[in-house]
């Protein structure tokens, strides 16, 4: 659900993803863009984080980044530039890229800009999280 917060800006709140763990929107749109908040590999009922390890972790955050796309009228598949940070960038790299890689299969040239930053330590002790700038549709 789009909520209007004013002129230039709108608050996105995705009911279908996992709850903000800080004083944080899900998304902002505004200018055409969505700016989609950071995604932990949270489950949406539980909020907690997923088992398994960072493949598990990639699908939980891309799924929830879906859902705040889907909460702004936009699709994932729309992402014009992508941040991904991991805890283990060496080690986690290969499995995060396989299943980035198969979000984004049906579009493979056309994929957003994308960094990978490796980062001491993500919330919740998290090995991943996912942020995203999507265009919305005309």
């Amino acid at each position: 659900m789009v909520l209007r917060v004013g002129h230039r800006r709108h608050v996105v709140e995705a009911t279908a993803a996992p709850a903000g763990i800080g004083p944080y929107s899900h998304g902002i749109v505004a200018g055409g863009l969505l700016f989609c908040s950071g995604q932990l590999g949270l489950d949406p009922e539980s909020e907690e984080l997923v088992e398994g390890g960072a493949a598990e972790e990639a699908t939980a955050c891309l799924r929830n980044l879906a859902e705040v796309c889907r909460a702004a009228g936009a699709r994932l598949e729309d992402a014009v530039r992508v941040t991904v940070y991991l805890a283990d960038l060496a080690g986690d790299a290969t499995a995060v890229n396989d299943v980035y890689a198969s979000f984004f299969s049906e579009v493979a040239a056309e994929l957003p800009a994308r960094a990978a930053v490796g980062v001491a330590a993500l919330p919740l002790g998290a090995r991943i999280e996912i942020d995203a700038v999507v265009a919305l549709p005309d």
